[in-house]
C-alpha cells in the first residue's frame, strides 16, 4: 500500500503531495494520505471532482484515495 504523510502540512501541501504521487500510479491503484490539516476533507472533495478520482475518509487523518482516471 503507498502512503503519502503528510501530517503537520498545511493547504493546499496534502494535496499537492497526493497529485505529484498519483500522476505515477496505475488507474485503480489505491493510497493512503494520512493529513492532519482541517482543509483536507474539503480539498479532497474539489480535488476529486476535477480530477475524477475518489476518496474515502477513514478517520479525522486518514484518507483512502483511488485513482480513477489520467487527469
Amino acid at each position: 500500500m503507498i502512503e503519502i504523510d503528510a501530517r503537520g502540512l498545511r493547504c493546499p501541501q496534502p494535496i499537492i503531495e497526493l497529485g505529484k504521487k498519483i500522476s505515477t500510479m496505475n488507474t485503480g491503484d489505491e493510497v493512503t494520505l494520512l493529513s492532519d490539516d482541517p482543509a483536507t476533507d474539503p480539498d479532497l472533495s474539489a480535488w476529486s471532482r476535477m480530477t475524477g478520482n475518489t476518496y474515502k475518509k477513514i478517520s479525522e487523518s486518514v484518507f483512502l484515495v483511488t485513482k480513477l482516471s489520467e487527469r
